[in-house]
């Protein structure tokens, strides 16, 4: 075996390992709000249930390895001692992981994500509503574990209320974990499907992504696109320019073939749900844009 004593390690290394040994973890996806009423979302794998009586969950976003800044999370939550945490199923884990990107402080991570935010009933932040769990919480005490980078904040929360989608419960009004789906998070880019394993989510972008927001309404609201699929085009850089559309249309022989009530249908968004699959998200969107 290969050992190691912490300090013999770069704080990177040393975080890489342990979050790839301590898996899959739960995700506590995050809703906070601060003192000017800005709604924040944020998701979180350093999280689990801690007791039952009283209701206890804890979170900890942990102060950043790179710089030592703390995220907008531990700040809120300084201030609005309240937090909803939503849970994260499969259907919701593309627009979960756009929310991560680091977007300013100004900026409603709902809209970046393309996700709907639900008043809550007795604390301030919203919940999300395509979440199947969402819990409301007031922040009993925050303990910082220290003070350099990586160092984690713990987020005590007491439970106030939970809400449950009815689609997840069995005839005996218990939860079923198969209809649940839920996600876990893992070592890198990996994540843990409950039913299925692990599968792979590249990082956001660190030039931030142009948000499911700036995407035209027709693609938010088709039929055929997931929001798993408008996740992964939100995590694009930039929309693509006219001269790549004008390129697209002169030089593709499969658009140039389909006819004017294909392209009225859903025939092109299930080519670019096709794209997505295969990994091709630019593409994806120069093609739903030739179509407008």
């Amino acid at each position: 075996m290969v050992s190691y004593l912490p300090k013999e390690l770069s704080t990177a290394k040393l975080h890489s390992y342990l979050l790839s040994a301590v898996a899959p973890r739960p995700i506590a996806f995050a809703s906070t709000i601060d003192e000017k009423g800005n709604p924040n979302l944020a998701p979180f794998s350093y999280f689990n249930v801690f007791s039952t009586n009283p209701p206890v969950l804890i979170f900890s976003p942990a102060r950043r390895v790179r710089d030592n800044t703390t995220k907008h999370t531990l700040e809120n939550t300084e201030v609005v001692k309240e937090v909803v945490i939503n849970t994260v199923n499969y259907d919701i884990v593309q627009q979960m992981s756009l929310s991560s990107t680091e977007y300013a402080d100004d900026v409603n991570e709902f809209e970046k994500a393309g996700l709907t935010m639900l008043k809550s009933d007795f604390v301030k932040p919203f919940r999300v509503a395509e979440s199947p769990i969402q819990i409301e919480c007031k922040v009993n005490e925050i303990v910082k574990l220290g003070t350099e980078g990586g160092a984690g904040n713990l987020i005590i929360c007491e439970v106030l209320k939970i809400h449950m989608s009815e689609d997840i419960l069995d005839d005996n009004g218990s939860v079923n974990q198969e209809k649940l789906d839920l996600v876990a998070r893992a070592g890198g880019s990996y994540y843990s499907r409950a039913r299925d394993g692990f599968f792979e989510i590249p990082k956001p972008l660190t030039t931030l992504g142009i948000g499911v927001d700036m995407l035209p309404e027709f693609v938010r609201k088709s039929s055929v696109l997931t929001g798993n699929d408008l996740g992964i085009l939100g995590n694009l850089a930039a929309l693509p320019n006219e001269e790549e559309i004008d390129n697209y249309l002169e030089t593709s022989e499969e658009f140039g073939n389909l006819k004017q009530e294909d392209i009225l249908g859903d025939v092109v968004e299930k080519r670019a749900k096709k794209l997505i699959a295969e990994g091709k998200a630019n593409e994806a969107l120069i093609l739903l844009l030739a179509k407008k």
